[in-house]
């Protein structure tokens, strides 16, 4: 599955996934943005494998910003971007 979301600001955030036993696997984000440090991109891959599949846009957003060092900066993009691109990867079309 792949779920594409472009910010406002024209960053382009995908993140391609499969659903196995009603969870995220094989996650994998990408984008033309930009996250220091580039280590990060590892802490929101790492937040959403195994993550629910019914779970809300709510509770991807925690669990990002849960899994995020202090002091990550997030260029271009966000939380919310990365769980909209989620979302409609799982054909939630009202995301």
């Amino acid at each position: 599955m792949r779920g594409d979301y472009k910010t406002p600001g024209g960053k382009l955030v995908t993140v391609n996934f499969e659903v196995r036993d009603e969870r995220l696997r094989n996650v994998q984000v990408t984008g033309d943005f930009f996250l220091y440090p580039d280590e990060a991109l590892e802490d929101i891959r790492s937040a959403l494998e195994g993550l629910l599949a019914s779970e809300p846009a709510e509770s991807i957003i925690a669990r990002i910003n849960q899994a995020l060092p202090e002091g990550t900066e997030m260029v271009g993009f966000s939380p919310e971007a990365v769980a909209i691109a989620v979302e409609r990867g799982l054909g939630r079309d009202d995301a």
